[in-house]
């Protein structure tokens, strides 16, 4: 909590794996068989963890999580809850296979397949109405970074992403700041840097809410967290966790980032 009080920060962290298009069936089965293991000799890790497979593994790794801590949510789903849509997943899909959160907005969707904010926002809104709860990203790239747009860039995706939000449906959002310029470059974001922009993001919430919104709601990091920076990125005081990329494919590498979010350790 930031001394003079402005945000009362949720203390307990969230930690996403994000496994992108990596791990098959066999491969997602061995993964949460072995966090559980860990999990299991830890007893207590006071973060909130969510696995995020491919589509092909949602359902044997809810299996898999029974009876543990850790959450399961998906990549992505389309904005419809049925119809011909070839190749796409629905919210109602993603909740018959145990999934409790999904990631939206993610650069990748942007970049490669062409998602915009208006687009993004007829998901978080979907998401929100089936009862998911979304993992709303947003984040400048290197251009705009170094064009010293990041603040503008954010608001715009902020604001657009969250159009026809209720106070009810933005208690139930996280929002990932995955900086694009930070991902797979070697540039890496310092703590400041991460601190500034959630700052940012909490007094923008605080207008298109409430302050206690902006105190409430968990804002995290996603922008190559690793085992060495996670640290000092998770000490920032308004960073509420990560959502992890590369260093999720990993067990023991992932189960080091989340003993550095861990409260208890």
């Amino acid at each position: 909590m930031q001394e003079n009080g402005e945000y009362k920060m949720p203390q307990k962290k969230m930690i996403i794996a994000n496994w992108k298009m990596n791990k098959g069936l066999v491969q997602s089965q061995q993964f949460a068989d072995e966090l559980k293991l860990h999990i299991e000799k830890h007893k207590v890790i006071d973060a909130d963890i969510i696995l995020c497979p491919p589509f092909t593994s949602l359902e044997a790794v809810n299996k898999k999580l029974n009876g543990t801590q850790v959450k399961l949510g998906a990549q992505n789903m389309h904005f419809e809850s049925i119809g011909a849509y070839t190749g796409e997943i629905s919210a109602g899909m993603l909740r018959s296979c145990g999934c409790e959160y999904v990631i939206l907005g993610h650069s990748e969707r942007r970049q490669y397949f062409g998602e915009t904010n208006a687009i993004i926002n007829k998901k978080v809104l979907k998401a929100l109405d089936e009862g998911l709860k979304p993992i709303l990203c947003i984040g400048e790239n290197l251009q705009e970074h170094e064009d010293k747009l990041t603040e503008p860039i954010i608001e715009e995706q902020l604001t657009a992403c969250m159009q026809h939000v209720s106070e009810e449906g933005i208690n139930n959002i996280t929002i990932a700041y995955e900086p694009v310029w930070a991902i797979g470059t070697g540039k890496n974001a310092t703590a400041h840097q991460v601190e500034s922009v959630h700052n940012f993001l909490r007094k923008k919430l605080k207008k298109m809410y409430n302050e206690e919104v902006s105190k409430n709601i968990k804002i995290i990091y996603g922008g190559s967290v690793t085992p060495e920076n996670a640290k000092e990125l998770f000490s920032a005081q308004t960073v509420n966790g990560g959502l992890i990329g590369g260093a999720s494919l990993e067990v023991e590498k992932f189960v080091q980032i989340i003993n550095s979010a861990n409260s208890k350790q």
